[in-house]
């Protein structure tokens, strides 16, 4: 049997519609995800709504509405997004109304309790509804949140508290034994500085009256709700119904061989600090990974729903195609730091590697083997250093990529699979089969053709995490698909005779923003 594992994204506030920051996280798990299927491994693909904060509340009486109805609206618009980038998730959790989530979530703040972790008093701090977090003086910036830049609020009121101080020696020590990774190393290094410096217990809960009567109450006091941070963190395990003991819990979390949890930079603390504490103080395995990206700003600044200026995926989509933007977040943008955002370098990368590089590739390639052999791939002739060279970079950019991937790195797989892509067009310049069919030079023009295809069928497959729809209409092209595409040790198996169909381009320019 295959060895299991768990991939998760966030799950967003849905206070509003999404924005290209959430485009970036589907489209970065799901590379993920997807590449850990093509390595042999069962992978169970969680995604979801966040949908118990004061943020959807407040969103809601601005409009006059019901927070049930603004959540229910607008979880619409995330679930629409995901099947447009065609992120394959294996289940969608929703906090407010699945019921697996709500049994999941009281569950664990009774283990909690029963390990003696949780106590009440009154408490005081500054709040940032935007961050749903409370801040020192310290942590602000000019007095106003770091993240959303306006003042927190100054809250004061009777919480549940966890007793986080208990787990600092331990989740230290997770961390610096590779229990729980964190990537980068950056990352890494500055969860432990936050964990060293010492850890104070967190507050878990939040008035009703405060919540507006939102939110899960807390076990055996209707006056609480959980602090949304400490309901949304269970979705992950809730999912999988660990209250019942499900096969599926034990299978991707208790048993799994990874447990991922890809987030932005902004959360990093609740997912390597709260979540492992709650996990250690209820007896249930931590998550093996914690990826973190950074934000895509728009001339240097964070593309936030608050801050009103998110550029809107759906509206890129339209315009450019799924493809487009998925290629442009996992190609051009740094899998763990910021990245600036501008349609004029989405266009210039798409036209560059896509129209020009891979589409120009694949159409020209076909066009000759339809000329040529009447769209049936040749036998190949005797091979020369040209089709050694190539079979060489086959190799080179399937390791690559599997070893950038294995680090979380998109943009070097990226990278190396387009060297393939650029080595494969030269070896068309190097061949010229132009020229060797009008010399009647069979046997060469068969090799070259034979070697085209089957290059060009390993960059398809290699393409599958990344662009899956693409990628899949390529091999169509082929006459094949992606499960009968062997890996490079085979590279050239089974191509001979195998009929092509021509189809319009796979990536047609773009001239302009439109």
């Amino acid at each position: 049997m295959a060895e299991a594992s768990f991939v998760s994204t966030t799950i967003p506030y849905v206070n509003a519609t999404p924005h290209l920051g959430h485009a970036l996280e589907y489209v970065e798990a799901d590379a993920y995800a997807r590449h850990m299927s093509s390595m042999g491994q069962d992978v169970y693909f969680l995604s979801g709504s966040d949908e118990n904060s004061l943020k959807n509340v407040l969103a809601a009486e601005k409009e006059g509405i019901a927070t049930s109805e603004l959540v229910s609206r607008n979880v619409v618009a995330f679930k629409e997004l995901i099947e447009k980038f065609d992120i394959g998730i294996t289940h969608f959790i929703r906090t407010s109304v699945d019921a697996e989530h709500i049994k999941g979530a009281t569950e664990i703040w009774k283990s909690i309790a029963a390990s003696g972790d949780i106590y009440a008093k009154d408490y005081e701090g500054l709040y940032c509804v935007g961050c749903e977090q409370f801040y020192s003086p310290a942590e602000l910036v000019g007095g106003k949140c770091p993240e959303h830049n306006v003042e927190p609020e100054k809250v004061s009121e009777h919480n549940y508290f966890f007793r986080l101080s208990r787990y600092q020696d331990r989740i230290l020590e997770a961390i610096e034994s590779g229990e729980l990774k964190i990537v980068p190393e950056s990352r890494r290094n500055e969860v432990a500085s936050f964990v060293r410096s010492g850890l104070e217990d967190i507050s878990i809960s939040r008035s009703t009256s405060r919540a507006r009567g939102w939110g899960i109450p807390v076990p055996e006091d209707p006056a609480q709700v959980m602090y949304v941070w400490i309901d949304a963190l269970t979705n992950y395990i809730n999912a999988l119904r660990w209250t019942e003991g499900s096969e599926e819990y034990k299978r991707y979390w208790a048993e799994a061989g990874q447990r991922v949890h890809v987030v932005g930079k902004g959360v990093t603390r609740f997912h390597a600090v709260y979540w492992p504490a709650m996990l250690m103080s209820a007896g249930i395995a931590l998550p093996t990974d914690v990826v973190v990206h950074g934000y895509i700003t728009v001339q240097g600044q964070k593309i936030s729903k608050s801050l009103g200026n998110g550029a809107d995926p759906s509206e890129l989509i339209e315009r450019y195609g799924s493809d487009a933007i998925r290629y442009f977040l996992l190609a051009d943008f740094t899998p763990f730091g910021d990245s600036d955002f501008s349609e004029e370098r989405l266009i210039s990368r798409y036209n560059t590697d896509l129209a020009n590089g891979l589409g120009n590739l694949l159409n020209r390639s076909v066009s000759m083997i339809m000329r040529y052999r009447d769209g049936v791939v040749p036998e190949s002739g005797p091979i020369t250093d040209a089709e050694r060279s190539l079979a060489e970079q086959v190799l080179a950019s399937e390791q690559g990529s599997v070893v950038a991937m294995q680090g979380y790195d998109h943009r070097d797989a990226m990278s190396n699979i387009w060297a393939l892509v650029r080595r494969s067009n030269a070896y068309v310049d190097e061949r010229a089969p132009w020229h060797l069919a009008k010399q009647g030079d069979d046997e060469a023009l068969n090799t070259t053709l034979h070697h085209l295809v089957a290059a060009i069928r390993q960059i398809g497959r290699l393409l599958i995490p990344f662009l899956p729809g693409a990628a899949q209409s390529l091999l169509s092209q082929l006459g094949t698909d992606a499960l009968k595409v062997p890996g490079t040790g085979e590279w050239r198996q089974e191509i001979t005779g195998t009929r092509l169909e021509k189809a319009p381009a796979l990536f047609p320019r773009i001239e302009a923003v439109p």
